[in-house]
């Protein structure tokens, strides 16, 4: 408990800075109200769950105070960004008394119950059609891609597993957590952001969080010490990929994301969204501040797959942007003046190692797994292309690494071994219509109003970046959650966008 208490110093002395720093920020986008309700639910939640013994002790606190914070915020969607990663996302397995399983409980599906279904059912019982635009073609192909993962039963990813059937039981739950996990969180996040405000207020919510986990990952990597961890073993809870603590003798800091690779992923959709916020800032040391502390946070993860991502992101902002020519030829130049500065210095040689397209060779192994795992998925998916294999897993077992795990580092193949050509199609083909979506919009209202414009690049930018780390990494941890996120403010951006371009003085500068 003193270690617990020690580490809860460091992080609410980390966090009050933050807080204090980015509330005259934060006034353009949200009330200071708002702003004050939100950042005292996020340290009381912080303090319990460093005091409470266990997780259950934690959601006696938690449950009531997310459901009474969400029916006060006027934004649940910024409230749910701000307290996605309050704790990190350790599975606990719910009692049960005449079934033998029910579903394992994290914080993710908390603030679905206390704060994302209590929102959906307010905008289902709303009359007006900024709220309820009906269905559209993302709904469909998100509804239809979870009708497959209901009807696909797919076994426990662990070593030894033994394949025994399906049942009705296994049908309902599939359905239920695909509706709780993914379709209200969607749903929410695009009907919610009925306004540039409200849109602004959500991105720019993810990315106080992000600056906020970024310094606590920079802290864990120098000092060598993972603020949180003492959480997840005082709970008896594991979170995926635990054991991967180091690389090359770098900590990976992954503060309250619950792993390296998650903190990674929010960090570099952070600086997406930063990339727009960054022309809110009057001075020049916030525009740059802003966007140092993110990438040193992405250093302190030693996490390859989210550089590129962040990366891929500053181009795809260039180039999808006013002046693509001149701005992305400028983006390549500061990237390679960068990368030439950092080469330099003996940390920043550590780092391009760890790269491979760059001549890195730390993590070989890494790459080597990669092109087995390559190999024989495309054995595996040729043959049942379409609506792929469920129990595809145990034809993979000589891929099993040390971890008890196979693991999956590419979601487009992940999908195509389990759900085939038709569910990957679906998953693939609601994002493209997400981006699409936004970037059509922001061309039309960057005429008119060009910062919102750059709003919607920085949205578009951020949706081709995570597509990009997607053939990284497997669908887990903190990416579907944001994937589904972008894929919401997407939608919402295009409503507001297109009704912005019919009725210029309907809402044309909220901000």
């Amino acid at each position: 408990m003193i270690a617990s208490i020690k580490a809860l110093v460091v992080v609410l002395a980390i966090a009050t800075l933050v807080f204090r720093l980015a509330r005259p920020i934060a006034a353009r986008f949200s009330s200071d109200l708002d702003f004050s309700r939100r950042r005292n639910v996020w340290f009381a939640l912080t303090s319990v769950a460093f005091l409470s013994p266990n997780f259950w002790v934690f959601s006696l606190v938690a449950i009531p105070m997310l459901i009474w914070a969400g029916r006060k915020d006027p934004n649940p969607v910024a409230l749910y960004l701000l307290l996605l990663h309050v704790i990190p996302n350790t599975p606990v397995r719910i009692p049960t008394i005449w079934i033998n399983e029910l579903f394992d409980l994290n914080n993710f599906r908390l603030l679905s119950l206390c704060v994302l279904i209590p929102a959906a059912w307010r905008v289902k019982r709303s009359g007006t059609a900024a709220h309820r635009p009906g269905f559209t073609s993302m709904d469909y192909l998100l509804l239809a891609f979870g009708i497959l993962q209901v009807l696909i039963y797919v076994p426990a990813n662990l070593s030894n597993q033994v394949p025994l059937p399906d049942s009705p039981t296994n049908v309902l739950r599939r359905a239920f957590l695909f509706f709780l996990d993914v379709y209200v969180l969607y749903y929410v996040v695009s009907r919610i952001c009925t306004s540039r405000r409200a849109i602004a207020d959500a991105m720019a919510t993810f990315c106080l969080v992000s600056i906020l986990m970024a310094l606590i990952g920079v802290f864990e990597s120098l000092r060598h010490w993972l603020l949180y961890d003492d959480i997840v073993v005082r709970w008896g809870t594991s979170v995926i990929s635990a054991y991967s603590y180091t690389r090359d003798g770098f900590v990976r800091a992954q503060a309250s994301a619950g792993h390296a690779l998650a903190l990674g992923y929010l960090l570099a959709i952070a600086f997406g969204f930063w990339l727009y916020f960054r022309s809110q800032m009057k001075s020049a040391w916030s525009r740059i501040g802003g966007a140092l502390v993110l990438w040193l946070g992405l250093a302190a993860t030693y996490s390859r797959g989210p550089w590129i991502g962040a990366a891929a992101i500053y181009m795809a902002f260039a180039a999808l942007g006013p002046r693509a020519l001149s701005r992305t030829f400028k983006a390549m130049v500061i990237a390679i003046l960068l990368l030439g500065a950092l080469s330099l210095t003996p940390t920043g040689e550590r780092l391009i190692n760890a790269v491979p397209f760059l001549g890195g060779k730390a993590g070989d192994s890494s790459v080597t797994y990669r092109h087995r795992l390559a190999e024989r998925s495309w054995e595996l998916i040729q043959e049942h292309p379409f609506l792929g294999d469920g129990s595809v897993l145990f034809k993979m077992e000589g891929l099993r690494q040390g971890e008890g795990i196979i693991d999956l580092v590419n979601t487009y193949a992940e999908m195509a071994l389990f759900y085939g050509l038709v569910g990957l199609s679906l998953l693939v083909g609601f994002i493209m219509i997400a981006f699409f979506k936004v970037y059509g919009a922001a061309r039309k209202v960057a005429r008119s109003d060009p910062d919102f414009g750059i709003l919607g690049i920085s949205l578009a930018a951020s949706i081709l970046g995570v597509l990009l780390m997607l053939e990284n990494t497997s669908f887990i941890l903190a990416l579907p959650i944001m994937f589904y996120v972008l894929a919401g403010l997407a939608a919402a951006y295009a409503r507001v966008g297109n009704s912005t371009t019919r009725n210029p003085s309907g809402d044309a500068h909220p901000l």
